[in-house]
């Protein structure tokens, strides 16, 4: 799983299956179909942990979800972005950056909701612990996160 650490990954968020932020209280952010078809075949499905960027804003931590979300039987495969950081609004259309830099877990189901929502936590506490180190939080300041300015990054 690990050789394609840290995997440098951009795209659009795009509207997911509404799910994090209602029923999980987790909001994430969701890459197109193109994006997620484009990550490496053989990257594990599981929990990831790195650093994610909206637009040209600030950088943050974050929890990666790549997979099939046993829990709600999806068909196709997700790559689900939760940013350890409170935002305002939606950011829907806005290109997201993401470094993803160390595997947490593999993807497991889960008998209920509360049981995923605590698994959810303890991942992004683990996620907190491992991007605190010194070799982490010299990703944070990667150049792949400034985005040239006057790029056109989306076709709006």
């Amino acid at each position: 799983a690990m050789r394609h650490l840290p995997y440098f990954c951009r795209g659009e968020v795009v509207k997911g299956f509404g799910r994090g932020s209602k029923e999980l209280g987790i909001p994430t952010a969701n890459f197109s179909e193109q994006v997620v078809e484009s990550f490496p075949s053989d990257i594990s499905t599981g929990i990831y942990y790195g650093w994610a960027c909206v637009g040209n804003g600030d950088v943050h931590k974050m929890v990666l979800s790549i997979g099939w979300n046993p829990f709600y039987k999806n068909f196709k495969k997700s790559v689900e972005t939760h940013i350890i950081h409170t935002f305002k609004e939606d950011f829907y259309g806005e290109i997201l950056s993401i470094v993803i830099i160390g595997y947490i877990r593999p993807e497991k189901n889960f008998d209920s909701l509360e049981a995923l929502i605590s698994a959810i936590q303890e991942d992004i506490e683990e996620a907190k612990r491992q991007l605190d180190l010194p070799e982490h939080l010299k990703l944070k300041e990667d150049n792949f996160f400034h985005l040239p300015e006057g790029k056109i990054v989306s076709n709006h």
